[in-house]
């Protein structure tokens, strides 16, 4: 397995990884899952990806029991979970401080982890001011909840503000953009998006 810097930062990951979108909590129980994460790891893949809102947190609950129970070092894989549909209430979703904090306290507890190497804010939060989720992911990293901080289907405009926002204040930026990118979905990663995140070595 070939494993390359993630953006700018020194965090290493394989070039595949596993995400638990469609499967843990609808498709697979614990038991099929550590099988999955096994012949992952056996293959080399040390970075898994997980979102609050899969299964309405129950993949979250079956990564982390499976994580357990296969007795993973924690040091050796890079987990990565994502922010912004967290429940019905009114600070349930978006990019709050609130809800950057409430949801990834939630998220911690059901993979019943200390920390994530990456959160994600899983889409743009156009009724939040980047400046707030800016701080916000700023401040769940210098609690040691998060190492790195990136987004999910961003635009390239909407990933400048953000960058601009974080170098204005002297904070860190987003290191990674995860779009929506598939065998039956390729379009969404537009030849601009794919020239800036090139060009701003974002991964």
């Amino acid at each position: 397995m070939q494993y390359n810097n993630l953006g700018r930062s020194g965090l290493r990951v394989s070039q595949l990884s596993y995400g638990a979108w469609v499967t843990f909590g609808n498709q697979l129980d614990v038991k099929e899952a550590k099988s999955l994460l096994q012949a992952c790891r056996d293959a080399g893949v040390n970075f898994f990806d997980n979102a609050e809102v899969y299964a309405n947190g129950r993949a979250e609950e079956i990564m982390g029991q499976a994580i357990r129970d296969l007795g993973w070092r924690r040091a050796d894989v890079v987990i990565s979970t994502k922010l912004f549909w967290g429940g019905q209430g009114p600070n349930d979703k978006g990019l709050s401080r609130k809800h950057v904090v409430e949801g990834l306290k939630a998220s911690l507890k059901r993979l019943d982890m200390e920390y994530v190497d990456v959160v994600y804010c899983h889409r743009p939060d156009a009724t939040t001011p980047i400046e707030e989720t800016v701080r916000a992911m700023n401040w769940v990293i210098d609690q040691g909840w998060a190492f790195y901080w990136g987004t999910s289907e961003w635009t390239a405009q909407q990933i400048t503000e953000a960058w601009g926002v974080a170098n204005r204040l002297d904070l860190v930026g987003p290191i990674v953009e995860q779009p929506e990118y598939n065998l039956f979905s390729r379009h969404k990663l537009s030849l601009s998006l794919y020239l800036f995140t090139t060009l701003m070595a974002l991964g």
